[in-house]
């Protein structure tokens, strides 16, 4: 693939993902913020195939936007998510606190995946997926064992749902 039509590629695919990621959001109005989530990560799983082992660049394209549909849906919720479930003390805190606390935690991931591709012969497609596979998973049981708190009114007292 030539370098405009790669870029050309990665530019279409990224703005149909958003717009993806956009409509996630808005399902997330009608099913709840936990249960996109726990969705929008579990359909990643068969997509990892596509996304990390694709033979040509037609599929490595698909299965990276398809992946990055699966990214936006789950990671464009979690902040409204996280919103609503902060106390009104700590609103404009906590939620940032709990991303960069998620960005320290994936500050090693580039060793982690490097270290994993070097015990299989030097082969990052199997980092990816094994790495991409694990977040997913662990995302949609820790998302499915909270609470939800959509719909909540800032500012009052509440009581959040816990998981069902």
């Amino acid at each position: 693939m030539s370098p405009r039509a790669e870029g050309t590629s990665v530019a279409l695919g990224s703005g149909r993902a958003i717009h993806r990621g956009i409509l996630c959001g808005s399902l997330s109005e009608r099913l709840g913020r936990r249960r996109m989530i726990v969705i929008a990560a579990l359909l990643s799983l068969p997509v990892l195939p596509l996304w990390a082992f694709a033979a040509s660049p037609v599929l490595l394209a698909m299965g990276a936007f398809l992946m990055q549909v699966m990214v936006q849906g789950a990671w464009g919720v979690i902040p409204a998510h996280l919103n609503e479930l902060s106390p009104d003390e700590a609103r404009g805190t906590f939620p940032g606190l709990v991303y960069q606390l998620g960005n320290l935690l994936a500050s090693a991931n580039a060793t982690i995946q490097a270290g994993i591709a070097m015990h299989f012969g030097g082969n990052y497609g199997v980092a990816l997926a094994l790495v991409a596979g694990s977040v997913a998973i662990i995302i949609a049981v820790l998302t499915s064992l909270g609470v939800e708190a959509k719909g909540v009114a800032f500012g009052t007292v509440r009581r959040l749902r816990t998981a069902a």
